[in-house]
Order: structure tokens, then C-alpha cells, then sequence
């Protein structure tokens, strides 16, 4: 008979079973979507379920407080929940042996119910949750069967069941790097757009664009540090070789385009600044670069535009959409294009590899495509894109903004001259003067750095400042003789509004 204490410890190793067997699953789950080139494995595909699922302001304030992180956060949460779960299957596998697999069969059928939502799943998502269920069912048998089996002597199964964790570790770092020999693709694509050699420029930078006050963003920014939204966990990867874009819906004449194709048309090249609508008043997800590519305009009217339409419908390999007005591309004033390099080299994968949009003027979500392979011409009133149902508006253009680089709010500077500075931004429209104000003082005009029509612009000055704490605010007008309103309003439902303002102390 097994004592008390036994009865705990024994508790003890059957969650351990259960989050060794949790952890062996999603192992071979995702050891099959390297092995089969799945585009979705089922834990991305739950975070994904749950990223959509998430209301609009409440992803957009997750993005500001994480940043960048907070896609593997959702992952490492959707695993860790995962692993908690399976941590209390394997606690009932002795008082409630069927329990365990039916809750496994019910998590997979959530995993697979989740990677069949998303449009670029193929047969190979679904197997590799199939492969993840087996494994659970089969592991946890094999873990739990010396712990509850009964008369054995507590150290006959203590040793028994250490030597099966061995084993299902041995098999599970087997799986895990037959899988990673196997996942060739991302490899594949990196190395081919390393041997691409593209006929674009790097981009001239313009004379006193930078206006030299440390502190202020580079008025180009490298690749790596270009901000980056999009709602891809693993971005796309695809080779050249395997690209294409269809151009059809209310066309003359529906267009395939090859990479090859593309490349081999007329390259248009210039400095484009884009900007995130999730941009808050001050806020970092605003970033200008050298672009190349094809102009959309010149596509489109080889296909042919019928009359009526007012929109064209982008969609991503990952099936991410978006509506942009027609008039933007066909705008024989603005540089919309099928982007093919970024500061003079082929795209970044996470930047779009191998073809993305770009459009000046427009926040990103109405125009910014990444890993862009169709393009529908149609009217507005037709669908509904990714962000616009839920809740963001259509037309999405840039408002007119600025922020404050120099001094950083709540920093800490000499009396006396302060140099000031920053950024400011009406892509299209182009910024006319830049004012700031110090602690409710007269409206001072800055100093304006070289801008592009489509570009952010820096801007600097002085001011003289004594001992104590001090408030800066700045303001910008743009070409058209509009002056950014000091009325502060949220990201939702088409970008923010309000004058930057930071404080400082000086002494």
C-alpha cells in the first residue's frame, strides 16, 4: 500500500508528466511544420486567434506598453497556459483516466479550428496538429502508465518513470532537430535575396537634411531600426522564384506578374516616410527611408481601370488585407509603388520580402502591404479589410504632426541656451514652418532641415532656460496652410491629434 506522502509526490510527478507531455507535443507539432514548409503551426495560430479576437484599443494600448514584443509575449502566454493545462490533465490521469484525453482532443481541436481560419494554412497546418494530438495521447500514456499502475514499489517507479522522461527527451530533441534541418525555407529566401542584385540606388542623402543636433532621429533610417507593425507572428517567407501578383477585379485586362517581371520594368526611386496610425502624439512608429520599385499607376493602367471602382483590395501571402483609394495610386503626383528595396537593398523579410506597397500620404494600414500578391481593383462599399472592420476609418490619410526629440521629457539640462528639436511631418502636403513654445512663452519659428515632398522634415532652435522645471510644446503647418490642432484625440478611429508637449528640469 502507498503511503500518504507517496499519494502527494506522486501528484507531483504526474504534472510533471503532463507538462513533459505538453512540451513533447507542440515539439513534434511544430518539427512538422518545419519538415512540411506549413505556413501556420497551431500555437502561432491560437495567438493569432486571440490577437484577432482582442478589441481594437485594447491591442493598439498593448502595442504602446510592449512594443515590439508584444507578439512573443502572446506566444509565450498561449504556451504557458498551454503547458499550465496540461500540468493538471496529467493530475487526473489516475482518478479520471478518460479526462486527459479528451481534453487533449478538445485542445486540438482549438489548435486546429485555429490554423484553418487563417487563409494561407494549407493541409500540412492541419497534420501538424494531428501529429501534436497523437503525441500528447501516446507520451502521456507512456509517462503516466508506472505512476498509476498499482503495487509497484515507490522506487521502482520513481526510476521507471525518470527513465521514460529520458526517453521522450531523447525523442523530442530527435524530432525537434530532424525539424530544424527541415526548415529550409526562411534560409532558402534569405539566401536568395543575398544573391539578388537589383538595378536601384542607395539614395542620395540630401544636403542638411540632418540638422546636427544630437539626439534627433536620422532623417534616414537604417533598415534594422525602421519601425515595424504588422499582425504576422512569423513573417512570410517567400523566394523570388515563387512570387507573383495578380492584378484583376474591375480591369480590362487581368496581369500575373513574376518577380522577374517586375524587376525587369521601369524603376522609380525616392524618399518616402512612413507612419503607423497607431502613432500616439510623440510617439516613434514614424520612419523614412530610399525606396524602390514599380510604379502601381503604370500596372494599373495596363490593366485597364474600369469605370465606378474607387478602391483596390491588397492582400498579403498572409492573408492580411487592406483597402486603399484608387485616386492615391493613380495619382500621377505621388510616388505609390511596388516596393523592391529599402536603402538600396532588396527588401528585409520582415519589411515585405519580396514585395511590399508603398504609398505616401496614407497610414499603413490602408496601404502598406507586406508580402503583397494580390490586388483586386474594386469599389469600397464591397468589403471590409483587416483593420477598417474593426472600426479604423477607410481613407486613412497622414494628419499633420510633429514631436520633440531634444530634450528627451524629463530630462535634466544646464541653465542657460538649450539647443531644441525634432521632427515634423505632412507626407504629400509637406511641412511650411515649425513653431515651439517654452513654458507658455511667445510661439518661436524653428529651423528647418531639407525635407521631400513625401518626408518628414527636423527642425531645431533655442531657448534660454533658469533653474527649475520647464515645459515645451511644439506645433507644425503644413503647405496647404493648416496648423496642427492642440486638440487631443486618440489613435482611433484614423490617427491622433494634439501638440507634442515635454517637460524638463534645468540647474
Amino acid at each position: 500500500m502507498r503511503d500518504d506522502g507517496w499519494v502527494s509526490r506522486s501528484r507531483r510527478y504526474l504534472a510533471a508528466a503532463g507538462v513533459i507531455t505538453g512540451i513533447s507535443g507542440l515539439v513534434t507539432a511544430q518539427s512538422t511544420v518545419w519538415a512540411m514548409q506549413a505556413n501556420n503551426g497551431p500555437v502561432v495560430a491560437v495567438a493569432s486567434a486571440v490577437r484577432d479576437k482582442t478589441p481594437g484599443h485594447l491591442a493598439i494600448n498593448l502595442v504602446h506598453l510592449v512594443g515590439h514584443q508584444d507578439k512573443p509575449l502572446l506566444i509565450t502566454g498561449t504556451t504557458v497556459v498551454l503547458l499550465a493545462i496540461c500540468a493538471w490533465i496529467g493530475t487526473q490521469a489516475e482518478a479520471h483516466p478518460l479526462v486527459p484525453e479528451l481534453v487533449y482532443f478538445g485542445l486540438a481541436v482549438i489548435g486546429l479550428f485555429s490554423v484553418m481560419r487563417l487563409p494561407d494554412s494549407t493541409v500540412a497546418s492541419t497534420v501538424a496538429v494531428v501529429v501534436g494530438l497523437i503525441t500528447w495521447v501516446v507520451v502521456h500514456r507512456f509517462l503516466t502508465a508506472p505512476i498509476v499502475a498499482p503495487g509497484n514499489p515507490e522506487g521502482v517507479t520513481r526510476r521507471v518513470f525518470v527513465q521514460r522522461v529520458g526517453l521522450v527527451g531523447l525523442g523530442a530533441a530527435a524530432a525537434g532537430l530532424v525539424g530544424d534541418l527541415s526548415s529550409r525555407g526562411r534560409r532558402r529566401v534569405e539566401q536568395a535575396r543575398r544573391l539578388l542584385h537589383l538595378p536601384v540606388t542607395r539614395g542620395k542623402l540630401p544636403r542638411d537634411a540632418n540638422v546636427g543636433v544630437p539626439g534627433i532621429a536620422t532623417w534616414r533610417t537604417p533598415n534594422d531600426q525602421f519601425y515595424r507593425i504588422d499582425t504576422a507572428f512569423t513573417p512570410p517567407s517567400i523566394a523570388p522564384s515563387d512570387w507573383s501578383l495578380r492584378v484583376h477585379g474591375m480591369v480590362d485586362k487581368e496581369i500575373r506578374l513574376s518577380y522577374d517581371d517586375l524587376v525587369g520594368r521601369r524603376i522609380t526611386e525616392d524618399w518616402v516616410t512612413l507612419c503607423c496610425v497607431s502613432n500616439e502624439v510623440g510617439g516613434n512608429l514614424i520612419s523614412n527611408a530610399w525606396w524602390s520599385g514599380v510604379l502601381i499607376r503604370e500596372i494599373l493602367a495596363e490593366a485597364g481601370v474600369k469605370p465606378g471602382a474607387d478602391a483596390v483590395l491588397q492582400t498579403s501571402k498572409d492573408g492580411w488585407t487592406c483597402g486603399t483609394p484608387l485616386v492615391a495610386l493613380t495619382d500621377p503626383n505621388r510616388n505609390a509603388m511596388l516596393a523592391v528595396a529599402m536603402n538600396g537593398d532588396p527588401l528585409p523579410v520582415e519589411h515585405g520580402f519580396p514585395v511590399r506597397m508603398v504609398v505616401p500620404g496614407l497610414y499603413g494600414y490602408v496601404s502598406a502591404t507586406k508580402w503583397l500578391v494580390d490586388l483586386e481593383v474594386t469599389q469600397f462599399g464591397t468589403f471590409s479589410a483587416y483593420w477598417t472592420q474593426r472600426g479604423w476609418g477607410e481613407m486613412g490619410p497622414v494628419k499633420t504632426e510633429s514631436r520633440i526629440d531634444v530634450p528627451r521629457n524629463g530630462a535634466h539640462t544646464a541653465t542657460g541656451t538649450v539647443r531644441v528639436g525634432g521632427c515634423a511631418w505632412a507626407q504629400h502636403t509637406g511641412i511650411e514652418t515649425v513653431e515651439f513654445q517654452i513654458d507658455g512663452g511667445p510661439w518661436q519659428r524653428a529651423e528647418l532641415g531639407v525635407e521631400g515632398l513625401d518626408t518628414w522634415v527636423q527642425w531645431t532652435g533655442s531657448v534660454e532656460v533658469a533653474h527649475g522645471s520647464h515645459h515645451l510644446v511644439v506645433r507644425a503647418t503644413d503647405k496647404s496652410g493648416y496648423t496642427q490642432t492642440s486638440v487631443q484625440a486618440d489613435v482611433l478611429p484614423d490617427g491622433a491629434t494634439g501638440w507634442h508637449t515635454i517637460r524638463f528640469t534645468s540647474g
